[in-house]
C-alpha cells in the first residue's frame, strides 16, 4: 500500500534520553537510560515477546574490558493492561522511566559503545524503532575501590556514608562520544562534499513542489473497507440471519411499527460502533510511524504473509477460525437479561461473535491494508466503511419488509464466494513476503517467481470459477444437494464470465517471465532488476545507488541529477517506474540528459561502519544500515520521509533546480519537471 504523508513531515520528539555509567562495588556498574516522556507518551516495557509492540531491549557494539550480566531492567512506575488486540498483557511506562543494564569489568581499561532500542507511541501515532546511545570509556574503578573500601574501614559512620556516595559519581575519565552531523564523513573529506549534505529544506519550499503521495486516498480506503463489507453480508455466517433477524424486530413491535424499525436502525448502528471501534483502537496502537518502519521488517512481514495464508486456508474449507462459544453465550445471555437498546446492542455483539469465523479473514486483510498505507486515519475509515456495508442489508430489510421476498437463498454461491476470496487473499500474502525477501536481499521471490506464483493462483482461480476444480466444500452444498467425485460443477454465467477473466488475466501476466512490463500488476511484483532472464530492453533502472558515487559521476558528465527515493517495499515506486518512467519521452530524459540515482531507504545491508549523527533536535542517532543513511540524507537535507520522491540538485553544489514532485501518474507533470530542473543546470553554466 502506499505511503500517506506531506512532504513536510514533522518529526516528532517525545522522549528524551540521558545516559550514563554508574559504578558500583566491586568490579561492577550499572549502564543507566533514563527517558523523560512527553505527556500523552507511552515507552513499552522489556520482553514483550515477539507478537507485542516494539519491547524495550539492550544491544552492545562494542564492550571491551567489560560483559554485561544479566538481562535489561527497569526502574520506574509500570503500567499493565491487557491488550485485546494483540491479545496479551501489555506494559509499558509514562512520564518516566530508567533503563539499567548491569555489567560487570574484566581489566582496567574499558571501551563501551552500547544503545537500547525502544517503542514508544500516543493514542495517536507511534515512533518507529528508536535509540538511545551510550558511549563511555576509561579506567576501572576496581582498584579505587579497594583503596575506598580499606579507608572506610578507618573512619566514622558519617564518612563512610558520606565516602560511598562520592564512589557513585562518574568517573572523570568517562567519556560519551557525540558526533554531530557536521562530522559524517561518509567517504567525504572536502567542503564541496560536505555541502551535498548541507539541508535545502528552505529551499525546496519557496520553489514549490509535489506532495501528492496518495496511492489510496481516504475515499478509496472508505470504498475498499464498503466492498469488504458487503462481501462479509454474502459470508454464511451472516446472510441466513438476516431475515430472521428482520423478522424478529419486525415481530418484535407487531403493534408499533415505529418501535421496530427503531430497534432495527439501532441495531444498524450498534455494528457500526463495534467495528470503528476495533479500527480506532487498531489507529491508537499502530501510529502510521511504527507501520511505516515496521512495514520492511522480516519478521512483521512474514508474520502478515502466515496470516494472510492461514486467512486463506480458512476460506477454502481446510479449517474453522472460531472464537470460544462460551464468549458468544455470554453475550447472548446478556442481551436476553438486558432490555431497551442496550439489549440490541448485545445482539449485534453477539453476531459480531458468532460470524467472525467468516468475517476475520476479510477484516483481517482490510486491516492490514489501511494499516500499512501510512494514513493513521486509515484504520478506523475502512472499519467504518465494513460496519455501513454490514449494517446496510438489517436496516433496509427492516425499513421494506417486501424485499426479503426478493432476495436470494442461501446457496452454494456464498460458498464460492468464499473460496475466490481465499485466492485472493493467497496472491496479497505473497507481496508481504516478498517485502521482506527485497529488503534483505534474499533473493527467494525475485519477479519471475513472484508472477509464476500468480500466474498459477489466478489460472487456478479461473479453472474453479468455470467448474472444472473443487474442493472439499464443494462436495456437500448448503441446500443438501451432493456432486460426485471427480464430477464437475455447473457454474452460473456470471461465475464462468469471471473464471474467463481471472484465466484470461494469468495469460496475461505470463509474457512477464521474459520481461514485459505487465502494467497492471508493476505495484505488487518485486521490481524489474530482480529479474534473472529479461528480454526487454526499454527498462529505466538507476546506474547508481549510491549517493556520492553518482554525484561524482554527474560532476564528471557535466550532467543534472535526480535523486530517486524509493523503497523495495513502496508500491508507488513500482507504479511509477511502470507507468511513468517507461514513457518514451520520460525515458529518453532520464537516459540522456539526466544522471538517475535511486536510494532505497529500506535497504537492509550494514554499513562498514556505524555513522552518529545529530538531529534537528540534537539527539544523537546512530546509522547502520545502507538504507538507514539514505532515510537519514532524505529528512536531514530535504525534509521528507515519504516514498516515491523525486528532487533535481546540482551536483556540484548540492542545490535544488526545481521543486520536489511525489507520487503522480500524470506523464506530461514529470516530463515538465524534468525539463524545468534541466533548463535550470543549463542555465547556470
Amino acid at each position: 500500500m502506499a505511503v500517506v504523508l506531506t512532504m513536510q513531515a514533522q518529526m516528532a520528539d517525545p522522549i528524551h534520553f540521558t545516559t550514563r555509567l554508574q559504578p558500583l562495588k566491586g568490579a561492577e556498574a550499572e549502564l543507566l537510560f533514563t527517558a523523560t516522556i512527553d505527556a500523552g507518551w507511552h515507552v513499552y516495557s522489556t520482553a514483550l515477546g515477539s507478537d507485542g509492540p516494539i519491547s524495550a531491549s539492550f544491544h552492545a557494539v562494542k564492550m571491551e574490558g567489560a560483559e554485561p550480566v544479566g538481562t535489561l531492567k527497569t526502574r520506574g512506575k509500570e503500567i499493565k493492561k491487557f491488550d485485546d488486540m494483540f491479545g496479551m498483557e501489555l506494559r509499558y511506562f509514562e512520564q518516566a522511566v530508567t533503563f539499567v543494564q548491569k555489567i560487570k569489568f574484566t581489566r582496567e581499561d574499558y571501551d563501551i559503545d552500547c544503545y537500547v532500542e525502544y517503542g514508544a507511541c500516543n493514542d495517536q501515532m507511534c515512533l518507529p524503532p528508536s535509540e538511545a546511545t551510550l558511549k563511555v570509556k576509561g579506567k576501572s574503578p576496581v582498584a579505587e575501590e579497594k583503596k575506598e573500601e580499606a579507608a572506610e574501614k578507618k573512619e566514622e559512620a558519617v564518612d563512610q556514608v558520606e565516602t560511598k556516595g562520592s564512589n557513585e559519581q562518574l568517573p572523570d575519565s568517562s567519556i560519551i562520544n557525540v558526533v554531530s552531523s557536521d562530522s559524517l564523513s561518509l567517504s567525504q573529506s572536502s567542503s564541496d562534499s560536505n555541502a551535498l549534505w548541507q539541508p535545502v529544506i528552505s529551499e525546496l519550499q519557496e520553489m514549490g513542489g509535489s506532495d501528492e503521495g496518495a496511492n489510496h486516498t481516504l475515499l478509496y480506503i472508505l470504498l475498499m473497507g464498503f466492498v469488504g463489507g458487503l462481501l462479509a453480508v454474502c459470508m454464511p455466517c451472516i446472510w441466513p440471519i438476516i431475515p430472521m433477524t428482520v423478522s424478529f424486530f419486525l415481530k418484535r413491535a407487531k403493534t408499533d411499527k415505529r418501535k421496530g424499525l427503531r430497534d432495527a436502525i439501532t441495531y444498524g448502528a450498534s455494528i457500526i460502533v463495534i467495528y470503528l471501534g476495533l479500527g480506532l483502537l487498531v489507529t491508537a496502537l499502530f501510529g502510521s510511524d511504527t507501520l511505516n518502519a515496521m512495514s520492511t521488517n522480516a519478521v512483521f512481514n512474514i508474520f502478515l504473509f502466515l496470516l494472510l495464508v492461514v486467512f486463506a486456508l480458512s476460506f477454502f474449507g481446510w479449517f474453522e477460525i472460531k472464537l470460544p462459544d462460551s464468549w458468544a453465550n455470554s453475550v447472548d445471555t446478556k442481551a436476553s437479561q438486558a432490555s431497551g437498546l442496550l439489549s440490541i446492542f448485545f445482539m449485534a455483539f453477539t453476531l459480531v461473535l458468532v460470524s467472525f469465523s467468516c468475517t476475520a479473514p476479510i477484516i483481517g486483510l482490510l486491516l492490514v491494508e489501511t494499516t500499512t498505507s501510512g494514513n493513521w486515519l486509515a484504520p478506523a475509515l475502512g472499519m467504518f466503511g465494513f460496519a455501513l456495508a454490514l449494517a446496510l442489508p438489517f436496516t433496509l430489510f427492516a425499513l421494506f419488509p417486501t424485499w426479503l421476498k426478493q432476495a436470494p437463498k442461501s446457496g452454494s454461491w456464498m460458498n464460492t464466494i468464499k473460496v475466490v476470496l481465499g485466492f485472493i487473499e493467497l496472491a496479497f500474502a505473497l507481496k508481504f513476503f516478498s517485502v521482506a525477501d527485497l529488503a534483505y536481499g534474499w533473493h527467494l521471490l525475485d519477479r519471475e517467481v513472484f508472477l509464476s506464483l500468480w500466474i498459477v493462483i489466478f489460472a487456478l482461480l479461473g479453472a474453479y470459477l468455470c467448474g472444472w476444480l473443487k474442493f472439499k466444500s464443494d462436495e456437500v452444498l448448503p441446500d443438501g444437494e451432493t456432486i460426485g467425485s471427480g464430477q464437475g460443477r455447473a457454474m452460473p454465467v456470471v461465475c464462468i464470465m469471471g473464471g474467463l477473466v481471472s484465466l484470461a488475466f494469468a495469460v496475461y501476466m505470463v509474457p512477464g517471465l521474459w520481461g514485459a512490463p505487465c502494467k497492471a500488476v508493476s505495484a505488487f511484483a518485486p521490481p524489474m532488476n530482480t529479474q534473472d532472464f529479461n528480454l526487454n530492453t526499454k527498462v529505466v533502472e538507476a546506474h547508481y545507488t549510491d549517493y556520492e558515487q553518482g554525484m561524482a559521476a554527474a560532476r564528471a558528465e557535466g550532467k543534472p541529477v535526480l535523486i530517486d527515493f524509493t523503497g523495495f517495499g513502496c508500491v508507488n515506486c513500482r507504479k511509477m517506474e511502470a507507468a511513468v518512467w517507461t514513457d518514451p519521452q520520460v525515458a529518453s530524459l532520464l537516459t540522456r540528459d539526466v544522471v538517475l540515482i535511486s536510494l532505497y531507504v529500506d535497504d537492509k545491508t550494514p554499513l562498514a561502519n556505524p555513522i552518529d549523527v545529530t538531529d534537528a533536535q540534537g539527539n544523537v542517532k546512530t546509522l547502520r544500515t545502507v538504507g538507514a543513511k539514505w532515510s537519514y540524507l532524505q529528512s536531514h537535507k530535504f525534509g521528507a520521509n515519504a516514498q516515491p520522491f523525486y528532487v533535481m540538485i546540482n551536483p556540484a553544489t548540492g542545490q535544488p533546480l526545481t521543486g520536489s514532485r511525489a507520487y503522480n501518474e500524470d506523464v506530461a507533470e514529470y516530463v515538465r519537471f524534468l525539463k524545468q530542473g534541466i533548463s535550470h543546470y543549463a542555465s547556470s553554466h
